[in-house]
């Protein structure tokens, strides 16, 4: 997993171009599309890019640019704004775009492409880990919508549902062996898989508020599967 400077990028030989001409991939040609409205950019001052695409680069003089702040998380990862995502694409996607802005190369940059790198490179990071989630994934297209569920919050859950989750905890605060641990993990990630499916489709049906009801049941399951790693930590 990439994290800012840690963890260095080993570049393929033979595979990447010397200097930024690999970079081209992602960037876009903007000279019939530059006007008023595009952003400038900070080296040359020039039209920094088109208003849609990837708008990495200046296509003048080659230096990286800013973040953009107005694009999401979908837009950023090439993926549909939608529940259901190919998590091989959103994987290469990733790969991809670590190619380009990774810190690692931009050791012999400007100080303000150093800068740019680090924010991308992190940007790239929490893209990537929120759609591969379902739970982070479906609570991100609820905030995408101006939804958003605190923690802590019971959100209104009937007591059946809490009294399951309670029981599941006890079991798992009494379990000793692995044979238990593997029960009370195979019951949980059934639930999480059953919540799943029924979160896809209430955003199929643009149900939020039934999705923000499932996605807060897959909290609760999700902190019990945190509970099973932390039990399975020797002490």
């Amino acid at each position: 997993m990439w994290g800012g400077r840690t963890g260095a990028f080993l570049r393929p030989s033979g595979w990447w171009p010397t200097g930024v001409l690999g970079r081209r991939l992602l960037s876009c040609n903007a000279a019939s599309l530059a006007g008023s409205s595009s952003p400038r950019c900070w080296n040359c001052g020039g039209p920094g890019g088109p208003p849609r695409g990837d708008r990495f680069f200046c296509p003048q003089c080659r230096a990286l640019q800013p973040p953009d702040p107005t694009r999401d998380y979908f837009s950023l990862m090439d993926c549909n704004r939608s529940f259901r995502v190919d998590t091989v694409k959103l994987q290469h996607r990733y790969q991809q775009l670590q190619r380009l802005v990774h810190p690692d190369f931009f050791s012999q940059r400007s100080q303000n492409e150093k800068d740019f790198s680090e924010k991308h490179s992190t940007l790239v990071n929490e893209a990537y880990k929120t759609l591969l989630a379902p739970l982070s994934r479906g609570l991100y297209l609820l905030k995408l919508r101006g939804i958003e569920i605190p923690e802590g919050t019971d959100y209104e859950m009937d007591s059946q549902f809490l009294t399951e989750i309670m029981e599941i905890n006890e079991k798992l605060a009494e379990a000793q062996g692995e044979i238990a641990m593997k029960e009370i993990e195979s019951i949980v990630r059934a639930k999480q898989k059953e919540l799943t499916d029924d979160v896809s489709r209430a955003f199929e049906r643009d149900n939020f508020e039934k999705a923000k009801e499932l996605l807060t049941k897959m909290r609760y399951f999700s902190n019990i599967e945190e509970k099973i790693k932390l039990k399975k930590i020797p002490l």
